[in-house]
C-alpha cells in the first residue's frame, strides 16, 4: 500500500520560513501528482499546491502564492514545501498528498488517493 510520512512542522515567527517534507516509503509514487493541504481548527481542508510526476506543473492557492514552492525528487520519493513570509493565517496541520492520475494538479482532496498524517504548522505574531 505504501504511506506518506511529512516532517519539517513546528513553531515559528510570522515573517519566517520552514521547509515540510513528504517522504514515501513502502513504494514509490514518483507517477503520481503529489499535493499538499492544510487543516485549520474549525475549518474544512483546503488545497495549498500540487505538483505534476515530473514537476513539469505546478499549481498553487492564491493565498500562498509568491510565498510556498513546492518541489520533487523521484530519485528520493520526497516532496518538499518551502514556505516562506509566513503569516499567523498559514498555522495548520500540513498534509501531503498522492494523485494517481500524475498528468495534472487537481485542487480536490477527493482526487487524491493516499494520505500523510499531517504536521502541524504554528506561526505567531
Amino acid at each position: 500500500q505504501g504511506e506518506l510520512v511529512e516532517s519539517g512542522g513546528g513553531l515559528v515567527q510570522a515573517g519566517g520560513s520552514l521547509r515540510l517534507s513528504c517522504a514515501a516509503s513502502g513504494r514509490t509514487f514518483s507517477g503520481y501528482s503529489m499535493g499538499w493541504f492544510r487543516q485549520a481548527p474549525g475549518k474544512e481542508r483546503e488545497f495549498v499546491t500540487a505538483i505534476t510526476w515530473n514537476g513539469g506543473s505546478t499549481n498553487y492557492a492564491d493565498s500562498v502564492k509568491g510565498r510556498f514552492t513546492i518541489s520533487r525528487d523521484n530519485a528520493k520519493n520526497t516532496v518538499y514545501l518551502q514556505m516562506n513570509s509566513l503569516k499567523p493565517e498559514d498555522t495548520a496541520v500540513y498534509y501531503c498528498a498522492a494523485d494517481r492520475l500524475g498528468l495534472w494538479v487537481r485542487v480536490s482532496a477527493d482526487a487524491y488517493d493516499h494520505w500523510g498524517q499531517g504536521t502541524q504548522v504554528t506561526v505567531s505574531s
